[in-house]
């Protein structure tokens, strides 16, 4: 997947270590903000464990990098601009806002591990304390 500053991240180029795959709506509006700025300030904790996270959005890379610079983010972005991984990963769902249906990415995340099994998913993400539940569970792997 093509990543914020050029470049392309794979799964696979992560092996054996485990991966947190986090899918976020949009960059820069508040519930993906707080959920990247959470992950970057427990990127060192994550890293001891030997895990990387890596955040996933259809926004475009420009758009990344626009994002990454005016919250200070250290977590790498990844741009899904076709749908693809959404669609692979079951995130590209049907929402309904004020009784408005469209089409969105549902805020999960996926816990994957040295083998690229996903070993855990969280569906439905409520930001707060999110980040905190999925360090426990790396530490568990």
């Amino acid at each position: 997947m093509p990543r914020d500053g050029g470049g392309e991240i794979t799964l696979s180029a992560h092996r054996p270590a485990p991966v947190v795959l986090y899918f976020y709506p949009r960059d820069d509006t508040p519930g993906c903000t707080t959920e990247a700025i959470e992950f970057t300030a427990a990127l060192n904790n994550f890293q001891e464990a030997g895990c990387t996270v890596i955040g996933v959005s259809r926004d475009t890379v420009a758009k990344h990098d626009k994002f990454i610079a005016k919250h200070a983010l250290g977590v790498p972005l990844v741009s899904d601009e076709d749908g693809a991984v959404c669609e692979a990963y079951g995130t590209w769902v049907e929402k309904n806002m004020y009784g408005k249906k469209s089409m969105g990415i549902e805020r999960a995340t996926f816990l994957i591990d040295g083998e690229g099994k996903v070993v855990r998913e969280w569906r439905k993400v409520k930001v707060k304390g999110h980040v905190e539940e999925v360090l426990e569970a790396v530490k568990g792997l």
